[in-house]
């Protein structure tokens, strides 16, 4: 429930289209639901304008499975990240419609459609190893109502391919690079476009990429104006920001 769902709410109430006693189941669990293992955050999306996202690593597929068992009862997207199929499969037993990305390990949900953005947000991977971070940043983006461009495999050892969708880059209204190895992609796109880039450092890489460490640093001392870093393979989080960029 989001502020324009409170706000036809109250509407429908003071026109008598609603009796106050259906309201009030309505908005009876704000602002949070105490699940005892979990307390739901339903005030979140009035706040802050998303609804709150479930990150699956660390909860038994129990906890996982009641969270969402829960939060599908009221009429916001839902929003699952790191999720295995074990989840997913116990997911599945109490909402068909929800929908696995086994390379991104999400789950989505759709409670109701959303205009998608005319603006879009552009996500460039350096090599299909990033994928898996390319795919939990688009299927993030798209359930917050986003358009999302994928440009993948285009990283500085090839960086022709990169220059042969400059025009596509170019047209996106905020850029996510996703790369591993040394991270060089972001400064290179920081040097080429005129939108805001957030740089998604991934633990793809051999020794000495220290499980991401080198490309966050990379990321972080790139000499290239407007770029911001995320943290190791939070494609979810540069998302979460891109949208907010995308639709300002």
């Amino acid at each position: 429930m989001d502020s324009k769902d409170i706000r036809k709410l109250l509407e429908d109430v003071k026109k008598d289209k609603m009796q106050i006693e259906e309201a009030m189941e309505k908005i009876e669990d704000l602002p949070f639901k105490d699940l005892e293992f979990a307390k739901i955050d339903n005030h979140r999306e009035i706040r802050v304008g998303y609804p709150e996202v479930i990150y699956c690593e660390g909860k038994t597929v129990e906890q996982v499975r009641d969270i969402i068992k829960f939060m599908n009862t009221k009429d916001s997207n839902i929003l699952a990240t790191r999720a295995n199929e074990e989840i997913y499969n116990a997911v599945k037993k109490i909402c068909k419609d929800a929908e696995y990305n086994k390379l991104g390990r999400t789950i989505t949900i759709r409670k109701k459609e959303e205009k998608l953005t005319n603006d879009y947000i552009a996500i460039i991977s350096a090599g299909t190893s990033d994928l898996p971070v390319v795919e939990e940043a688009a299927e993030t983006a798209k359930i917050l109502g986003n358009r999302v461009e994928k440009i993948i495999d285009v990283g500085v050892a090839g960086i022709h391919r990169l220059l042969a969708r400059l025009d596509k880059i170019r047209g996106a209204k905020v850029i996510i690079v996703v790369a591993g190895m040394e991270g060089a992609l972001a400064s290179v796109v920081g040097g080429l476009v005129d939108k805001p880039i957030i740089a998604v450092p991934t633990s793809v890489g051999y020794g000495a990429n220290f499980g991401g460490l080198s490309s966050l640093l990379c990321m972080l001392n790139s000499c290239a104006s407007g770029i911001s870093v995320v943290n190791i393979d939070n494609g979810f989080g540069a998302a979460y920001n891109a949208s907010i960029i995308n639709k300002l």
